[in-house]
């Protein structure tokens, strides 16, 4: 892996790297296409269907197989609609150029890319929202590093990924600890890249999922490599789709007939970990058991709100402390948010998975 070029100064070098060039060069096409798809098939303004016309396709994000094994395991496998393809993306940039090449219609992310989205110039809405109360990131210290608090980070070089949850967290993470953004170094990655930067020395901290830090941790901890826990949270786990794929009635009932099944397939994992943990983190992410236990111990419960309120706030909150550090411009949230779609997945789940 090539040395990585700091990005303290200049935010502008955030989209290119997260991007690429050839993305970059065509946002203001694909915004222009979107508003056009959606003047050519409808509106999201018009009530959903009842029920999905026969012959509807959904192309479905499902990152590591998560969401074909949670529906498999939980018998959700009648789905009133046709599933094309499942893909297997999970970071938000390449959601968003999976959307923009149209071979994503739904996806399921954390709140910062539809705000990226939005920076972008392309037009997608959120559909579906899980409450996230526990942190579901730790920062982890490259090997033999002497950081042992978030006050330790002034002045060291940061994994940043300003299209990912992540990214929202460090940044949450520095405001909590009262340090600006001048006083760190933030390195543009995305996070399939903090790992080797981590190995590398190249980065001093990147925040990891709880799910990827047992692994880490057993090949570098021996080396003094740790984890610095916070109480720092990403409130939203979301369901997005582009607002072509909303505008279109059939699509957008299919959309509507998913995000239940969704819900379940979530409650169920969270029901059932000993079987998650052997089917999911031992089979297919190659884990032994004792790491997957530390895994779920950890786990949020899911919590589908009735009313978006929160969740809006919150994003709100989000894209203000983006715009704060100049990787966004200012804008207000509400319209990414499809409120034809509030309270579907509340009412899909009993009322201990209801926020």
């Amino acid at each position: 892996m090539p040395p990585l070029s700091a990005s303290g100064v200049d935010r502008r070098l955030f989209l290119s790297s997260l991007l690429g060039a050839a993305a970059a060069a065509g946002l203001s096409g694909c915004a222009g296409s979107s508003a056009a798809d959606t003047g050519a098939k409808g509106s999201t303004s018009a009530p959903l269907a009842d029920k999905v016309p026969s012959g509807t396709s959904l192309k479905i994000s499902s990152y590591q197989g998560v969401q074909q094994l949670q529906f498999k395991l939980a018998g959700l496998t009648d789905l009133p609609f046709k599933v094309s393809s499942w893909a297997n993306i999970g970071a938000g940039p390449d959601v968003i150029n999976a959307f923009r090449s149209k071979s994503l219609d739904v996806a399921n992310n954390a709140g910062i890319p539809p705000i990226q989205a939005h920076y972008q110039g392309y037009d997608a809405k959120i559909v579906a929202i899980n409450i996230t109360r526990k942190p579901n990131y730790l920062f982890a210290t490259k090997p033999g590093s002497d950081i042992r608090s978030v006050d330790d980070f002034k002045g060291r070089k940061l994994a940043f990924s300003q299209g990912q949850a992540q990214g929202v967290v460090l940044l949450r993470a520095l405001k909590q600890a009262g340090l600006a953004y001048d006083d760190v170094e933030l390195v543009p990655l995305t996070s399939n890249q903090f790992l080797t930067a981590l190995q590398a020395g190249q980065v001093d901290i990147a925040p990891l999922a709880n799910s990827q830090s047992p692994a880490y941790l057993k090949q570098y901890g021996s080396k003094g490599a740790h984890t610095i826990p916070t109480d720092v949270v990403d409130l939203l786990s979301l369901l997005w789709a582009p607002v072509s794929v909303l505008a279109d009635k059939a699509k957008a009932a299919a959309v509507a007939a998913y995000i239940p099944l969704w819900a379940k397939g979530q409650v169920w994992a969270y029901e059932h970990p000993d079987e998650w943990n052997r089917e999911f983190y031992v089979k297919t992410q190659n884990l032994s058991l004792a790491q997957a236990e530390s895994i779920t111990e950890l786990a949020n419960k899911p919590l589908f709100p009735p009313s978006w309120d929160e969740a809006v706030k919150w994003e709100q909150e989000t894209a203000d402390l983006l715009a704060e550090g100049g990787f966004v411009k200012e804008f207000e949230v509400d319209p990414l948010f499809d409120r034809r779609f509030e309270g579907i997945a509340a009412k899909a789940v009993s009322a201990e998975y209801r926020k």
